[in-house]
């Protein structure tokens, strides 16, 4: 009986810290996504002397624009979009389900923000 108390006192201590670690990871996974499409974006810059000033909303259309970014981070956890003009971008992660409420933000001078998310830059 002991034996099942203890495994019980584990058991409720572990399965949310093992949670948390699941979300962040998740969190650090879109992160770097923000950072490759920002690559892209740059990338884009140096072959034309200026950002795109396309503003794709969601993944598919973002794809569709910079055809070499795939983001790791699925799509039940975390959407995408961009905003640019010829002189600047922001990329924003925006959280679903057990992320929601997370918003992620990197622009073309490396400011980044974090709202709402279990883990900052």
């Amino acid at each position: 009986m002991v034996v099942v108390a203890i495994l019980a006192i584990l058991a409720a201590i572990a399965l949310p810290a093992y949670g948390n670690y699941v979300l962040v990871g998740k969190t650090r996974t879109a992160q770097a996504d923000l950072r490759a499409l920002s690559a892209a974006l740059e990338n884009h810059r140096q072959r034309t002397l200026s950002y795109p000033t396309a503003t794709p909303a969601n993944v598919a259309a973002i794809k569709s624009a910079f055809p070499a970014w795939s983001p790791a981070a699925k799509a039940a956890d975390f959407g995408f979009s961009v905003n640019s003009s010829g002189s600047g971008y922001t990329v924003t992660a925006t959280g679903a389900g057990k992320l929601s409420g997370c918003t992620l933000t990197l622009k073309q001078d490396g400011a980044t923000t974090n709202s709402g998310c279990l883990v900052g830059w």
